[in-house]
């Protein structure tokens, strides 16, 4: 039988080894009942054990001494506002958080921008780490979406597990290269509201 903390450990230090979070930066939970497992605060990922993983229940009480990350709030917010959201990634990889930090949306200057769910990818609005403010900005930020950047700060999403939440993060990290990319070029053309709908319906059943 599978250890979901096992799995959540794995999934955390997979992002460090892929460079889409550096030192402590970032965290990483899988829904767990009514409740969540979540990557703690302030440790390394790759120091980490699986019985760092702690789990937080609907109500914000922390099972255990260990504490969660501080960005617990919009992880458990995330869950109760989406019911598909089976396991949400936050990173602060380097291009994702670069637009960030600029505030900007991500338009449809790809097609395949409409892996998140729409026809932009939203910055949400800025409010200090760990608050109940900056949960709201988020979850304002996804109505309709399952991926947002966070001004001043990194990139969220989430997927039905844990494959498909870190999948749909460095897909959007490598978008965000490309479109900073072509930032330093021109304005790129933007694809209308007309054929991001169709792309979004085509990826509702995407395999690959």
């Amino acid at each position: 039988m599978t250890d979901p903390r096992r799995e959540v450990l794995k999934a955390a230090q997979s992002l460090h080894r892929d460079g889409m979070n550096v030192g402590t930066a970032g965290n990483l939970s899988l829904r767990e009942g009514e409740g969540m497992l979540i990557t703690p605060s302030g440790r390394n990922y790759l120091e980490m054990e699986s019985q760092d993983i702690v789990f937080v229940g609907a109500d914000g009480q922390v099972e255990g001494t260990v504490k969660p990350s501080s960005e617990w709030r919009f992880h458990l917010e995330i869950y109760q506002n989406f019911e598909d959201a089976g396991a949400i990634v936050h990173t602060h990889s380097t291009h994702a958080t670069a637009l960030a930090c600029l505030n900007l949306d991500i338009p449809a200057f790809h097609y395949e921008v409409a892996f998140a769910g729409g026809s932009d990818i939203r910055c949400a609005s800025y409010a200090t780490f760990g608050t109940s403010e900056l949960a709201h900005n988020i979850v304002t930020a996804l109505k309709e979406r399952s991926a947002c950047l966070i001004g001043h700060h990194g990139l969220v999403c989430y997927g039905s597990g844990l494959r498909a939440a870190l999948a749909l993060a460095q897909k959007i990290e490598q978008l965000s290269q490309i479109y900073l990319q072509c930032l330093s070029v021109g304005e790129p053309e933007i694809l209308d509201d007309k054929e991001m709908a169709k792309v979004v319906e085509k990826f509702r059943n995407y395999s690959g």
